[in-house]
């Protein structure tokens, strides 16, 4: 049985929703390892639900650097007006903003294959994919542009 602890933990590092959490620790009788393998397999099929939703929502998000010699506008997108206002969501376009400016993206192929800056044992596309699942909504970049002088 799984302690709230550990559904705390568990809640903490995968963003998970805390019945899909107990469930995941209930199949793996308590192993925190496989019930993230369950969560994160879990996450990829409803991912693969969501991918042919159409997405008419989202945010323009900016960053431009402290030294002000670059910049980068994002057209990120999402299905719902609701998704699109919530921290999460302006949270996962600021950080694309950053890895766009830092590791200079040429496309959206190219950047969503580029390890995190902040996590290189994940990429773009996982960290997409990861709010996806926690979020519940298809996540689509649609456009961006680096400038620098």
């Amino acid at each position: 049985m799984a302690t709230i602890e550990q559904i705390k933990q568990l809640r903490e590092e995968t963003g998970s929703s805390p019945v899909d959490i107990k469930k995941a620790l209930d199949e793996a009788g308590g192993d925190f390892g496989k019930a993230k393998e369950l969560l994160s397999l879990w996450g990829k099929k409803v991912v693969g639900k969501k991918a042919d939703r159409e997405v008419k929502e989202g945010v323009v998000d900016f960053y431009v650097h402290p030294n002000a010699k670059s910049g980068v506008l994002l057209d990120i997108r999402c299905e719902t007006d609701f998704v699109a206002k919530s921290p999460e969501f302006k949270t996962l376009a600021h950080e694309i903003c950053l890895q766009i400016a830092a590791l200079k993206a040429e496309t959206i192929d190219s950047l969503l294959e580029q390890p995190w800056v902040k996590n290189d044992s994940k990429t773009i596309k996982a960290l997409i994919e990861e709010s996806i699942s926690k979020i519940g909504e298809h996540i689509e970049i649609k456009q961006f542009s680096r400038f620098e002088i």
